[in-house]
Parts: C-alpha cells; structure tokens; sequence
C-alpha cells in the first residue's frame, strides 16, 4: 500500500491509473477508522481494481464551535486497518495541501442543504462539497463511496456530482451498526460508557418509527412524537430535529409518501450523533 500526502502526486498518480484502462475506487474519509469505514473499503474493493482512501479532517466543514481540533485521529491504526482490508493506496494530505495561500473557491448546493443538519450546522455542507470536489478531481474516481449514517450528505454529494457533470458514480452504502444498535462513527469516541448506551435510544426510537408505519400510521405528526417520547426517556440526549421527508428532495413530509426519510439529530453531552431509516410504504 503507498502513502501519498502531496496532492500534485496524487494527481499525476490516479491520471496515470486512468490511462492504464484501470478503475479507482474512492473512499473519502476523515480518519479513524471503523467498521462502516471498512465496509466501503470492502465494497470497493469489490468493484475497482484500485482503492484510494484519503484520510483528511476538513477544516471548513467545521463550526467555530465544534470539535474539529479534538476531532479523533490515528494515523498508524488508519494505515493498518486500509491496508489489512484491501486499499492500495491512502491519500493523506494536510490542510496546506488541499487549501494553499490565496485559496478562494468554494462549491455550494443550494435547497437540498437547506434542511436538516444543513439548518442546523451553517455552512457545513458548502465545507462537504468543497472538499469532495477537490478530492474528486485529485483521485479521479469511477466511484466513490459514502455511508447511509450520512444520508443528507450522500443526496448533496451526488447532486453536486451530476450538475458540475462530474463523470463519477456515487454508491450509497447501508449503515454499520454496534451491537446496541448506535450508528457507527468516528465520534462515538467520545461517548461514556453510560452515554453510549443511552444513545441506543436514538435507533431504538427510529425502530419505533417503522412499527407504527408497519400498523398503519401514515401522519407525520404522531410518529415524530412517539419518538420523542422514547428518546426523552433518556434525559441526557438533546434532540436537534426528527424529521420524516421526501429522500430525493429532503423536504418534509406532513403525511408519509410511498418512500419516506426518516432521520434524526441529537447531542448527547458535547456529542453530536445522527441516525435515518429508509421506509417503504407501498
């Protein structure tokens, strides 16, 4: 496995790939790796004959307030873990590297980032879009693979990817869950033991969600309050939004449609956790 922490050398890397008839495989990560990160690596792996990983924390896609300096990092256990699951090359670049001095330019998608965390995290998305166009045009991928967990985020990703007609597919992977239920993800780090076991109440309140649709229950209304009242069993969790929506268009729904989002974000502590289920109603 090579490790490549220069952007030109990327670049004339994938490029020269590209010309051998070969396909890349992407997996864009921020590091700290776990097993929904492996279960893209696998995935691509599947499909390609090459894998890139890039381990980058983005800066931009970060609040003043949030935790991009604490954000969780291993660089050694992130190399391991691509290499024992199949990457053949990690794209490791710093922030310099990916926003040199006099960097101007930033990628927006407007409406589908109106919602949802983009409601609640200002300028998060412009970061995600930003970043993921820069890496799209360094790695030069036929694929590229995000995780379920980040739903609204995988929309924005492939809408950015089909205006700026891009020439990649985007693949959206199933969600990777801990024995408990919690949605995998590199911030469950920070979590308690207690705390991680209250989070449970998050997927639990979504399995909640699918039994009353599976009754019956087709109003909006009384779903989201039903889960509100199993996750408030669990004072400690804060919720930011319970939304049930259109997938494609991410606007909610009053009434539920033939296939409905239905997604969720809450703190627990300093910890921002979110969690989605796709329902079929047909």
């Amino acid at each position: 496995m090579k490790v490549v922490k220069n952007s030109k050398e990327m670049l004339r890397i994938s490029s020269r790939i590209k010309e051998s008839g070969k396909t890349i495989g992407f997996v864009p990560t921020m590091g700290y790796l776990h097993e929904g990160h492996i279960s893209l690596i696998r995935r691509a792996r599947r499909d390609n004959d090459l894998v890139v990983v890039s381990i980058f924390v983005n800066p931009i896609q970060f609040g003043p307030n949030e935790d991009y300096k604490k954000y969780p990092r291993n660089l050694r256990q992130d190399r391991k873990i691509a290499r024992d699951k199949g990457c053949d090359i990690i794209f490791c670049p710093d922030a310099k590297q990916i926003y040199p001095k006099g960097y101007a330019t930033r990628v927006k998608v407007s409406g589908l980032t109106s919602y949802m965390c983009g409601a609640s995290r200002p300028g998060h998305f412009e970061g995600v879009t930003t970043v993921c166009a820069k890496l799209f045009n360094i790695v030069r991928p036929d694929i590229a693979y995000f995780g379920q967990k980040d739903y609204q985020q995988a929309v924005v990703i492939t809408r950015m990817v089909k205006d700026l007609n891009m020439g990649l597919k985007i693949k959206t992977m199933p969600i990777v869950r801990e024995r408990g239920g919690l949605a995998m993800s590199s911030r469950n780090e920070y979590l308690s033991p207690q705390q991680r076991r209250d989070a449970a109440a998050l997927y639990e309140s979504l399995k909640e969600a699918k039994k009353l649709i599976r009754s019956g229950c087709r109003e909006s209304a009384g779903i989201k309050a039903a889960m509100r009242r199993m996750i408030s069993k669990k004072p400690g969790i804060h919720i930011d939004y319970i939304t049930i929506a259109d997938p494609e268009t991410l606007r909610s729904q009053n009434r539920l449609g033939a296939k409905s989002l239905i997604a969720l974000a809450a703190r627990i502590g300093r910890t921002r956790l979110i969690d989605n289920v796709l329902v079929d109603c047909e």
